[in-house]
Order: C-alpha cells, then sequence, then structure tokens
C-alpha cells in the first residue's frame, strides 16, 4: 500500500508554495520505465493549477520592476518554476510572464529563462514568436556571455516558420569579437542547416565558415568550423558533385599542414578530430609522410589516450605503402601503446588493449620479445585476462615458449573458471602452431591428473586436435587418456573428442569396444546430438578394426541411430547401414579412409575481414572485433533484436481461423520415391507414410536407376538379411521414433502463452536453413503462418518486415494433456536462415517436437 502524503501547514504569503510534498523517483527506475516524467508523478502533483495562476500573477506583478530585492524575488519564481517543469509539470501559460520578466541585467535570470523558453518552443510554436524580440535584443547586448546564450537559445528553437530570423543574428555572430559567441555561432549555422539547407545556403554559410576556419585565431572556433562543415558536406555528398570538392578541399595541402602547424592549441576533442582528418590526406610523396610524422611525433606522449590512437592511425595509414617504415613505426608504437595499457581504468585499459590486439595478430614477431607485458595481473578483470591470453598465443615461438606456456599452465587453477579455460585452450593453441611440443604435451598430460572436470573437458578437447596434427604421440596421449573414466566427462564437446579417440584408436585401447557399449545402453540419456553423432562414428570405426567384440554394439547404436529424432543422427545412422548393406569395404574406405595429419587449422576470421577491422583503426570495429558494417548496416545486422514483450506484436488469431487445415506426418524424409511406392505411401510425405523401420532395401539408393531390375529386391534382401543378422537386429524392425501427434485444434492465450515463456526454461536453440523456395514465399507473415498451421503449429503473435521477420508460435499434445511447445521464430531472408528456440512443459519431447517443427518448416514454399 502507498504511504499517505504527507500534509504540510500551508504557507499564508502568496509567493511561498503550498504545502505540497513531491515524491519523485529515484533516476534507476525513470531509466527502466522510460517513459515521460509527467506520467510517473502521482496524481495530487498534477492538481496544481492554482499554483500556476499564483506564478503567472507574481510574475507579472514583478515584470518590468526595478525595485531592490525585485531580481531575488524572480529568481525564486523562476527557480519554482523551472523545477515545476523538470517534474513535468505544464508551466507553458505562464510562457508571456516568462518573456516580460527576461528584461534584466541579471545573467542568472537569463540562462533560467532561456532554459524554459527552449523546452516549450517545440510544442508551442505560436509562442515561441513572442521571444524572437527579446533574443534578438539579447544579441546585441554588451556582454558577450549574453550574446553568446541568447543565440544559443535563439538557434534551438528550431521552429520552421521562424528560419527568416536566424540568418541576421548568425552573420553578425560569425564576425562578433568574442571567441564563445562566435563559437556558439558556427554552431548555430549546423542548427539552421538542419531546420533549412536551402536557407543555410542561400545565406552563403559554408563559404563562410571555410574563410572563418583558415582566419580564426581562437582554436576552439576552428574546430568547430571544420566540424560543421564536415557533417554539411558529408551529408550533402550524395545530393551533389560541388558537395564532394567541397569536402576533397578540406584534404588539400593547405588545409592539412595549416591545421598540424596549430594541433598543439587544440583540446583533446579538437586534436582527434584533426587526426581523423589527416589520416584521410593522400600524401604527395614520402618527404610529405615524414614531414607529417615529425609533426605528430610529440602526440604519441600524450596522456590521453584518444588522441594517441588517433595519432597511430595516422602513422598506420600514411606508411601502408612502405613496407620498411611500416614495420618501423610497429617498433615506435609499442612504447606509448604498453603505457596507455597500465595506466587509466579498466575500461580505457581494455580499449588500448584491443587496439594492441589488432597490431599483435597483424606482427606478432614485432612483439615476442615484450610477451611479459601481457601476463595476466591479479586485479585485472576478466574481459582484459581474455585479450592478454590471446595475444601471448600469438606472439609464441621457439624463443619464449617455454616462459609462456610456464605462466599459462599457472592460470588453469584459476579461480575463475572461464579464464582457466581459455589457459588451458591457449596452451594448446601454441602446441598446434608450434614444432617442438615435447614439453607442451607433457603439461597437458598433466592436466588431465589435476581431476578437475572443467580442466579435464578442455584438455580433451585439445588433446583431441593435437593428435590430428601430431599422430606420432598417439602412444604418449592414448596411455593417459585411456585411464579416464567416460563417467566423469559429462560436457558434450569433451565427451565427443574422447568417443573420437575411442573409435580412432580402438586398436590400441584394449577396452575401447567395452567402453562404446557402456555409452551406447545409455544412448536415451545422452542429450547433446553431436555426442550420438560422434558415437555412431566410434562404433563403425571400432567394428571396421575389431569385429567380434563391437559387433553388437554397433548393432544397437544404428538402430537407436535410425530411430532417431534428430535428423542429423538418423541420417548418419542410415548412411552407415546402407554401407554395411552394400559392401563392407566400402564402408570401410568412407568410414576409416588413411588420414593425412592436419597442418593448419581453419582462421575463424577472414583475411579481408581482418583487412577490413585494420582500415577502421581507432572505432568500435576494433573493440568488437568486427567490422562496422556487421553491426550498423541492416542487411548484416541479422535477426533484429525483439522485446520479449510479445504484446508489441501483431495478433494473428483471425488470419490462423481462416487458414485452411489439413493433417499431414512427416515420417522418413530419406525415403525414395520408390521406397515410398513400395511402401504403399504417397509420392510425398502424406499420412499413409509409414513411421521408421529396419530397412528393407535400402540398397536401392545406392545403385544407379538404371540399373535397377526386377531381380534386384530379391539380392538385396539377402543382403539386408545378412547385415540384419551380423548386427543382431535379427530381422526385427528398428525400434519406432517416439511418436508425436499435435492437437490441431490447440488453443492458447496471449496472456497464458507470455506466462509460459517467462516460466519456461529454453529446450533447443538452434539455427536452421530456409529452402530458396521458402524464403521466395515469405514476403509477408502471414504466408508462413497458413502454412505451419497447416501442420497443427499455430502462430499467436507475428511481427517484422523484410528482410527479418519474428514469430511466436505453440503447440500442443493430442494425447488430451495441457503439455505445450513454445516457440520463437526468427527468420532472415537475406541469409536464408531461422533461429528457433523451443520451451516446452514436456521438455523430454523437445526434440521429437523440434524434428517436426524443422520438417514443417523445410518444406514451406514447396
Amino acid at each position: 500500500m502507498a504511504p499517505p502524503p504527507i500534509v504540510q501547514q500551508k504557507s499564508s504569503s502568496p509567493s511561498q508554495p503550498s504545502g505540497y510534498v513531491f515524491f519523485l523517483p529515484s533516476l534507476s527506475v525513470l531509466l527502466l520505465n522510460r517513459k515521460p516524467l509527467r506520467f510517473l508523478i502521482p496524481s495530487y502533483c498534477l492538481s496544481r493549477k492554482s499554483e500556476v495562476s499564483d506564478l503567472k500573477l507574481q510574475l507579472r506583478q514583478l515584470a518590468g520592476s526595478r525595485a531592490p530585492g525585485a531580481d531575488d524575488s524572480k529568481r525564486d519564481l523562476f527557480k519554482r518554476v523551472i523545477s515545476y517543469m523538470t517534474v513535468g509539470i505544464d508551466v507553458s501559460a505562464a510562457f508571456s510572464e516568462m518573456v516580460m520578466c527576461s528584461a534584466t541585467s541579471d545573467i542568472v535570470l537569463k540562462k533560467m529563462c532561456y532554459l524554459y523558453v527552449g523546452n516549450y518552443a517545440r510544442c508551442h510554436p505560436d509562442l515561441a514568436l513572442l521571444t524572437i524580440n527579446f533574443l534578438q535584443k539579447d544579441c546585441r547586448d554588451v556582454d558577450p556571455m549574453i550574446r553568446g546564450l541568447a543565440l544559443r537559445s535563439l538557434c534551438s528553437l528550431r521552429v520552421p516558420n521562424l528560419v527568416e530570423y536566424l540568418v541576421s543574428p548568425l552573420s553578425s555572430g560569425l564576425e562578433d569579437g568574442s571567441p564563445y559567441v562566435r563559437m556558439v555561432a558556427v554552431l548555430g549555422v549546423l542548427k539552421l542547416y538542419h531546420i533549412s539547407a536551402t536557407t543555410c545556403f542561400d545565406s552563403d554559410f559554408p563559404a563562410s565558415l571555410k574563410n572563418l576556419m583558415l582566419t580564426d585565431s581562437d582554436a576552439q572556433v576552428v574546430a568547430n568550423c571544420l566540424f560543421v562543415l564536415q557533417e554539411i558536406w558529408n551529408l550533402e555528398a550524395n545530393k551533389s558533385e560541388e558537395a564532394n570538392r567541397e569536402r576533397e578541399t578540406l584534404l588539400s595541402k593547405q588545409t592539412i599542414y595549416y591545421l598540424l602547424n596549430r594541433i598543439k592549441e587544440f583540446n583533446e576533442w579538437a586534436q582527434c578530430l584533426i587526426l581523423e582528418l589527416i589520416s584521410k590526406y593522400i600524401p604527395s610523396d614520402s618527404n610529405d609522410i615524414f614531414d607529417i610524422m615529425n609533426l605528430l611525433e610529440d602526440r604519441l606522449q600524450h596522456a590521453n589516450g584518444a588522441v594517441v590512437l588517433a595519432t597511430i592511425k595516422v602513422f598506420l595509414h600514411l606508411t601502408m605503402s612502405m613496407t620498411d617504415v611500416h614495420q618501423q613505426v610497429y617498433e615506435r608504437l609499442k612504447a606509448p601503446l604498453l603505457t596507455l595499457v597500465g595506466s587509466g581504468s579498466s575500461e580505457q585499459s581494455y580499449a588500448v588493449l584491443s587496439h594492441l590486439h589488432l597490431l599483435v595478430m597483424r606482427a606478432p614477431m614485432l612483439f615476442s620479445s615484450d610477451y611479459k607485458h601481457f601476463y595476466c595481473q591479479f586485479s585485472d578483470p576478466s574481459y582484459i585476462k581474455k585479450l592478454k591470453l590471446e595475444m601471448l598465443t600469438a606472439i609464441a615461438n621457439e624463443s619464449n615458449t617455454y616462459e609462456i606456456v610456464t605462466e599459462l599452465c599457472e592460470y588453469a587453477g584459476n579461480v575463475d573458471v572461464p579464464i582457466a579455460r581459455e589457459s588451458i585452450r591457449a596452451v594448446g593453441k601454441i602446441a598446434l602452431q608450434q614444432y617442438d611440443v615435447n614439453a607442451i604435451v607433457d603439461r597437458l598430460l598433466q592436466f588431465l591428473e589435476m581431476e578437475k572436470d572443467y580442466v579435464t573437458a578442455e584438455t580433451l578437447v585439445l588433446v583431441k586436435d593435437l593428435l590430428r596434427k601430431y599422430p606420432q604421440w598417439s602412444h604418449d596421449c592414448i596411455a593417459v587418456v585411456g585411464n579416464i573414466s567416460s563417467k566423469n566427462v559429462q560436457e558434450p564437446k569433451a565427451k565427443a573428442a574422447l568417443i573420437w579417440m575411442l573409435g580412432e584408436y580402438s586398436k590400441d585401447m584394449p577396452d575401447a569396444p567395452y567402453i562404446l557399449e557402456n555409452l551406447i545402453e545409455n544412448w536415451d540419456d545422452e542429450n547433446a546430438a553431436e555426442v550420438r553423432l560422434h558415437l555412431l562414428t566410434a562404433a563403425m570405426k571400432c567394428f571396421l578394426k575389431r569385429p567380434p567384440e563391437t559387433q553388437k554394439a554397433l548393432g544397437a547404436a544404428l538402430a537407436a541411430g535410425v530411430a532417431d529424432s534428430h535428423q542429423d543422427v538418423h541420417d548418419r545412422a542410415l548412411l552407415y547401414y546402407r554401407l554395411l548393406q552394400y559392401d563392407v569395404s566400402v564402408a570401410e574406405r568412407v568410414v576409416n579412409p588413411p588420414k593425412q595429419a592436419v597442418s593448419v587449422f581453419a582462421d575463424l576470421q577472414s583475411s579481408e575481414v581482418k583487412d577490413r577491422i585494420f582500415d577502421e583503426f581507432n572505432t568500435l570495429s576494433v573493440v568488437y572485433q568486427k567490422p562496422s558494417y556487421m553491426f550498423t548496416d541492416k542487411e548484416h545486422r541479422g535477426p533484429f533484436e525483439f522485446s520479449e514483450e510479445i504484446g508489441n506484436l501483431s495478433l494473428d488469431q483471425e488470419s490462423m481461423d481462416n487458414a485452411p487445415r489439413f493433417d499431414e506426418s512427416d515420417k522418413d524424409l530419406l525415403l525414395s520415391t520408390s521406397e515410398r511406392e513400395e511402401n504403399g505411401g504417397p509420392s510425398i510425405n502424406g499420412a499413409a507414410t509409414p513411421g521408421y523401420s529396419a530397412p528393407h532395401d535400402y540398397n536401392s539408393s545406392l545403385v544407379p536407376l538404371s540399373s535397377q531390375t526386377q531381380s534386384e529386391p530379391a539380392v538385396t534382401s539377402r543382403t539386408s538379411f545378412a547385415i540384419d543378422d551380423l548386427l543382431g537386429l535379427s530381422m526385427l524392425a528398428a525400434p519406432a521414433p517416439p511418436s508425436l501427434k499435435l492437437n490441431s485444434k490447440a488453443a492458447l492465450d496471449p496472456g497464458t502463452f507470455q506466462r509460459k515463456w517467462g516460466q519456461l526454461g529454453v529446450s533447443i536453440s538452434q539455427e536452421i536453413p530456409i529452402s530458396p523456395q521458402g524464403v521466395g514465399s515469405l514476403t509477408t507473415p502471414q504466408a508462413l503462418i497458413r502454412h505451419m498451421q497447416a501442420n497443427s503449429i499455430h502462430c499467436i503473435a507475428s511481427g517484422g518486415q523484410s528482410p527479418n521477420f519474428k514469430f511466436f508460435l505453440f503447440a500442443q499434445k493430442d494425447d488430451g494433456s495441457a503439455s505445450f511447445f513454445l516457440v520463437e521464430c526468427i527468420v532472415n531472408t537475406s541469409s536464408a536462415k531461422a533461429q528457433v528456440k523451443v520451451k516446452a512443459d514436456d521438455a523430454s519431447a523437445s526434440e521429437a517436437f523440434f524434428a517436426l517443427f524443422q520438417s514443417a518448416l523445410s518444406k514451406f514454399g514447396m
């Protein structure tokens, strides 16, 4: 219950506020609500018409008064008006009285009046006309501070009908004797341009700014002129060739050297602006480059990190065509950057370290002797430690590998688990890029003895990659890995790595078939599809090397894989089954061919992307480690962000009710047309198509259609019987996948959907492709809504427009229960991908539902 308002005795004086107490919301509440302040004020604070009338009366009485103490009384009244305005109370009724009281020499009153006028001028343009006379008068005041404030307020009105009144004060302001007034006038030209570009050009203000930039004695005025001219010509560049020519004149040698010679006079912001301009300058010859670098040499010792980074960008861009000089520039830049990393806040250090990280990745050899600067400090935040670990990995070479690996091994026991994981990965990466890995392999194998789950998991993944590149180390590694119990490895990637080694080196691991058999027996308990895929392949490899011991396990794995609801697992099991039916020797050549050692592992970023990031040095691209178009241009943003609140999306209940309904079941997608006909089903996956079963004739998909004859089924049948008997399937049908039927008439109201969405956890989150036909059909959300409706998956809300669409969908089990599946599907037609999140009342049925959902989506547009 809200506390009762505090009541105070009202003052009898009309100049004092009545006894109301304001309960102002905290700043965090205002930011969270993101609503205008007036909506957050208690209702009893809004009933203040009498107080506003009282203020108007008192202001009118003081207007024009020159009595002693009148300015003090005006100040009190102005403060009350501003305080009311700040908390959202509409005091625009006192506009004329405030303007009348502005006729004073008190600069404090002037500032408060300008603040009031600027706040109400936009929403009350008719009242703004009342301010023109006194603002123009103040623009001619003796005090330069008042002239500047009045000119700034006049330009801030931003009322198109009043543009004609701005030209004369701006012209006078640009020629004013006070630097402050000229500085305000320059920015006023930009405001005028945004209100009326035609008026700005008709008055020839850009030419005046250009002349002022090259002649004014005040550095801040020059900087403002440069900023405004860049803004105007950049906006006009797409409209006229003249704007392009004017923009190029800013990069003339005369202008660049004029600014360079005065650069010490500017503040940090202006220096960064000038340095950014210089980075776009194309020097005429090498002497030009060295002259500029000599003029900027002392900027590398500047205390401000932004100035140092901007200077570094100039040095790097100027010397791109001079390889030897470019390398010397790297050497020269190390000291300033390393100094900046160790000074200032953690956030500043991270920004500088991100740029240093970019340089290290481009030229690691030049920084190899400075590796100790990248050791992690105890007080470093985790994001800084992560960058340092990446740089240590990059600069490791034969001369410093031992010291770096020793330091990284110390981090493996760090209490910060993510950093411990990163350090282990760093050791593995160094091992993969070095030729002499004896000591590193020993360190990695020692990690397996630490008996920490996350250390063991990360190490197993690295050992797998290490064996792919250095198979000669298999004996030492397998001896240690063989002692690890599979029950102690729970992370999917680590378990998949262990299973890969069990299959690849099953000849050297006596217990490999029995470990795999135990894992296959617990197939249903394994949630990760990645592990099940590796388990199928490992069982197949082990069978080809040790058939008698693995025969039963492989049969169980193939039966479970064929019945698996995950499409990839199902497909791989069928592939292996058909390969074995066709020819065991062919299966061995496909599954376990002779392998060559991996020489280089794929880089996550292409060289083109890295070069693009380097071109955007000293921008957010370096911090994000991606080019600017990836986080600014709409077509590269991917699925745009939606609020979790689905109330803002349009409900499509009416379109769903009118959508046609028909039953369709998605069974075996891999059956060929002839197999469907043999099974008595239609050529498409209709309702008559039977469910999964042990294949009777899978060999047909491996034989050319032209060679199929009437005698083939008998031959293939005998082969099928033989392989079934070999694998222990006994010609029995493989277990069918979990049958999941959906209620075609399911109903769920938006409120319940939103409540469930907030309560349930994400069961599956996966990106799936969309066919070109589906992309072409998705011109409006209704097309996909009708298609999913036909598959008993209903849409409760949708939104977006091409190329990004978002859908909230639901489905219900057709078993009489109230078990629902909730889906968030974000479709990006430009990338032909859909990001799908599934939440379910019954999480155990999520994968079966996801398979149905994926199948339905794959048929969209067909």
